[in-house]
């Protein structure tokens, strides 16, 4: 049984939960999330929080209950305090620069590669060679700075590449004579 799906979601001030039916819109003052809950969990709000329950007893309807639940918790968070997510990048040469709202990188290829974010998402390059990823919608965030990530994905052999901030990258041992 999900011990962290009993658990309800308190709603900060400032924060507007509408729940119609499966449908569960999270307004706050970083912006709007909508979430369509699954036909085997039950949301309901009342008394300043969401509450999430399995509607039967099934292996998937318990499994889905704690998902939920963590799904609507960031939700509620990232419209009060938002996400954020560090990319760092090494290698000589590498550096990265904000040209308006688009991102300009140089990592190592003939071209430059210009990343224009999707809307919601804010990018920032407080060093050359360190990337600010930022939004109120976690699964945007992350497969911003996935895709960021993408273009030159850490090496083992010398580590270079763009990589998640404390990121760890098992390096390999070249060749040998």
């Amino acid at each position: 049984m999900s011990r962290l799906g009993k658990k309800p979601i308190p709603a900060p001030t400032g924060v507007t939960i509408t729940v119609k039916g499966q449908e569960v819109s999270v307004k706050g003052p970083k912006g709007t999330l909508n979430f369509r809950a699954h036909d085997d969990v039950e949301v309901s709000f009342g008394d300043g929080a969401i509450a999430v329950k399995p509607r039967h007893e099934t292996t998937r309807a318990r499994a889905l209950w704690g998902t939920t639940r963590a799904v609507l918790a960031n939700n509620v968070k990232g419209v009060t305090q938002g996400f954020e997510k560090s990319l760092e990048m090494t290698g000589v040469g590498y550096r990265a620069a904000m040209q308006g709202k688009n991102l300009q990188m140089q990592l190592g290829y003939s071209h430059e590669i210009v990343y224009t974010p999707p809307e919601g998402v804010t990018l920032a390059t407080p060093k050359p060679t360190e990337i600010k990823v930022s939004g109120f919608d976690p699964q945007v965030v992350g497969q911003v700075a996935a895709e960021i990530r993408s273009y030159r994905p850490p090496e083992p052999y010398k580590g270079k590449g763009v990589r998640y901030a404390g990121e760890h990258i098992r390096r390999k041992e070249g060749k040998k004579k």
